[in-house]
């Protein structure tokens, strides 16, 4: 992805993804930034074809986002979806994805406490 001069490729992400998600998805970044703000945004993670998400790195990764229709889709460490089970019941969920419908409301504050879990899992594994 080539970054136009003004924008980051995490800008450019957001505006390819279909106008009725880019909102929710604006939400879900600013909920991270907001959560870890000297985290440091990228997309070149893992490096592979199709695997370019937006994703926060604080001396390693914890945090990514991405639009899959017809959901935004919240991608943290493992542990944090079995750990926040009760809080994610009515939300589609795998062992690290949590999947918000593009025409619902974001739950920024059940965002927000994902994110900082995620955060302190990765953090606690590096101990």
């Amino acid at each position: 992805m080539s970054t136009k001069p003004g924008t980051s490729e995490v800008d450019e992400y957001i505006a390819s993804c279909p106008k009725e998600a880019q909102d929710n998805l604006a939400k879900v970044r600013a909920a991270i930034q907001a959560t870890a703000p000297g985290a440091t945004e990228r997309t070149d993670y893992f490096q592979i074809p199709g695997y370019s998400y937006p994703g926060f790195d604080y001396d390693g990764m914890f945090v990514w986002f991405s639009f899959k229709k017809p959901c935004i889709r919240l991608h943290v460490r493992p542990p944090v979806i079995q750990q926040h089970r009760k809080e994610l019941v009515g939300y589609l969920t795998t062992k690290a994805i949590v999947s918000f419908p593009i025409d619902t409301l974001i739950p920024v504050t059940l965002v927000k406490k994902l994110v900082k879990a995620s955060l302190k899992t990765m953090r606690d594994k590096k101990r």
